[in-house]
């Protein structure tokens, strides 16, 4: 079975290849036969699945080896791929839901004259992303990286037509170099102290290593998580990466390349339980984000900006819980997978809407969206009670799981992280519940909607159409066709059982544990008391949202707001941080450097030319062809001779 890990990858890279050199002769089939090579790749990884099954849990784990890639002495790189049960948990997710993206993308890039290619990159973005997280080494989930953050650029500036496309794509790929300084720095030092790039050779030998080096090589791949996952201090392109067409803020915003750190995380995590402080780290990093993703999530009006906030708060939680150790890896990846299904149905959704609604993606300029839309209405509908923790539903238990598992840290540090993340649980459901009330409940603001005017106070700039051709002259919201609606309605029916399924006898624990090595710890407080207080957040976010959207009208233009709200508005000031000491700073520095080199550098080089200049001008007046004067210079050597002589002799 091993022979067919390769078909995981093969499959969406020929259609990558077939797609993007093919030519305009497969403009007709390009995106049905994209769609069908995930769908194949998906079919391989339920064959390869259903085997995993049938074999004990220390047999499950299977390795194929395609070519040396770099043969020197002392460097050994291969070309191999190891699929356990942690990353056949990442193949799954990335096929199934994958695949149903790429079904979804028929019917939203219907008029796009560049379907073609952006199947193509659909498909390029697959390959990567499996290669990633198959890859047996280091080094070759290096490749899959830097390939997934090619994939993001092409997906995320499709339409470069849009200024703000092209800007939001150099920013991502801008962004997450700096991650990836980090992750190339991390295998540098493993390849020093390790002599090797495997999986196997370096995690086993972790704890035999002094903690510096294991600690320096945490941060380093913490880094490098920072910025494919979104998380403080490299969270500023998510947001921007809305520009992007819908299904790409699904497929990678959503279920897959934010996930990316998630999983180095989890793959490491040897090493982070050997270095406590770069652990420790990871905590931080986790718990910051999941606030700072919520509150801005809190007051946006664009929907797909609300929701790209939801999901840097979200990431937050699984980054929270992978620093937790053995204690939360397992709960890490659980919630990674739930929030893959209702997420990526989140965002389906809203492009849905966008859909009817003539591409605008201001929630202000919706309401009262259900009666028009039903099936998106029941199916975002499924996804909001999931991504609160509504009981029953999937974020219920893998988000109950990760606050457990925060209280059952221990010690202040514990208690420090569980009530972060309950008062996330509660900033949750309020600005959930306003993009609910504000999108398919209320007056239907869309009847007599204003657009905003740039002079007025507190009012953001119009969105711009983000879509090629086929827009609507005017809303008329309407029902999404089938090959949308069937996408939404299967990631519903997972973003409701997906997390009941894998709690039932702590499946998912068991399933990951041989990988993970799962410590279910020792919490404080019991399940039934995090539970309970999970829903009293829950309902507390809720009511506030109600009171706040449900009892009053909203105004098509946003009014002020609080300092707050307004910081919030702009990212909590992100960028504006991120020019006045990454851009103005980096200003400053190359110039002091230029400065540096033209007075210092420059300066003593030019110095010594000019010092040997003047020199050599002096030296050559005595080379001034006369007999007389080499005479006179001869004499006077001979009486210096002569009377160190006599000198010599006194002595």
């Amino acid at each position: 079975m091993e022979k067919l890990i390769a078909l995981l990858v093969a499959a969406p890279l020929l259609g990558a290849a077939v797609l993007l050199c093919g030519g305009r002769l497969l403009d007709r089939v390009g995106h049905w036969l994209g769609t069908l090579l995930a769908a194949a790749s998906f079919a391989v990884a339920v064959v390869l699945f259903t085997d995993m099954l049938g074999k004990d849990a220390e047999d499950r784990s299977l390795h194929q080896h395609l070519f040396r890639w770099i043969p020197v002495e002392g460097f050994q790189a291969d070309v191999a791929f190891q699929l356990d049960q942690l990353s056949m948990t990442f193949v799954l997710l990335i096929t199934s839901v994958g695949t149903l993206i790429h079904l979804y993308s028929v019917g939203y890039m219907e008029h796009d004259e560049r379907r073609r290619r952006f199947f193509g990159y659909l498909n390029l973005f697959l390959a990567a992303m499996l290669l990633l997280v198959l890859a047996d080494n280091y080094l070759l989930l290096y490749v899959g990286w830097e390939g997934v953050g090619l994939a993001s650029y092409l997906l995320i500036g499709f339409w470069q037509h849009k200024p703000s496309a092209a800007t939001a794509a150099k920013k991502a790929f801008l962004v997450n170099r700096v991650g990836d300084m980090g992750l190339s720095i991390a295998i540098m030092l493993m390849f020093t102290t390790f002599g090797t790039f495997a999986f196997g050779p370096v995690l086993g030998a972790a704890e035999e290593t002094g903690e510096g080096k294991l600690t320096a090589i945490g941060l380093m791949l913490l880094l490098a998580a920072c910025g494919k996952s979104a998380q403080v201090p490299l969270q500023s392109w998510l947001g921007d990466a809305m520009e992007g067409p819908t299904p790409v803020s699904a497929l990678i915003h959503a279920a897959t390349m934010v996930t990316a750190g998630v999983y180095l995380i989890v793959r490491s995590g040897e090493i982070f339980n050997a270095a406590p402080d770069a652990q420790l780290a990871v905590t931080v990093v986790g718990a910051v984000t999941l606030l700072f993703g919520a509150i801005v999530g809190c007051a946006k009006d664009d929907i797909k900006k609300a929701l790209a906030g939801s999901t840097m708060s979200q990431i937050g939680y699984m980054i929270l819980a992978a620093g937790l150790g053995p204690i939360g890896y397992v709960f890490a990846i659980m919630h990674l997978v739930t929030h893959g299904f209702f997420k990526a149905g989140l965002f389906l959704g809203a492009g849905s809407v966008m859909h009817g609604m003539n591409d605008e993606v201001d929630m202000r300029k919706y309401g009262g969206l259900r009666k028009y839309m039903p099936v998106t209405f029941v199916t975002f509908g499924l996804g909001y009670l999931a991504i609160i923790g509504f009981p029953g539903l999937s974020g219920f238990f893998s988000k109950d799981k990760i606050i457990e598992a925060a209280f059952a840290k221990g010690g202040a540090e514990g208690w420090i992280l569980g009530s972060v993340a309950l008062l996330g649980a509660a900033i949750t459901a309020y600005y959930m519940t306003r993009v609910m009330l504000l999108t398919f409940f209320g007056e239907e603001r869309w009847r007599h909607r204003a657009t905003a005017s740039p002079e007025e106070p507190g009012a953001e700039p119009a969105a711009e159409t983000r879509g090629g051709p086929g827009g609507h002259a005017e809303p008329h919201p309407h029902e999404s066709p089938a090959s949308m609606t069937i996408p939404m309605v299967l990631l519903a029916v997972g973003s409701v059982f997906a997390g009941g399924f894998f709690s039932i006898g702590d499946r998912f624990v068991h399933w990951l544990e041989p990988v993970t090595h799962h410590d279910h710890g020792d919490s404080p407080l019991s399940a039934a008391t995090v539970t309970g207080a999970t829903v009293v957040v829950l309902v507390v976010g809720v009511t506030l949202a109600w009171f706040q959207y449900g009892r009053r009208p909203v105004p098509v233009v946003a009014p002020r707001g609080s300092l707050l709200t307004r910081a919030a508005r702009r990212d909590l000031l992100q960028d504006d941080f991120n020019h006045v000491v990454l851009v103005r700073g980096g200003e400053h520095l190359t110039r002091s450097l230029v400065y540096v080199d033209h007075t210092l550098v420059d300066g003593v080089v030019n110095g010594t030319a000019a010092s040997v200049g003047g020199l050599s001008g002096r030296l050559r007046k005595l080379q001034n062809g006369y007999a007389r004067s080499y005479a006179v210079s001869m004499f006077g050597g001979v009486a210096v001779l002569i009377a160190a002589t006599l000198l010599m002799r006194a002595v």
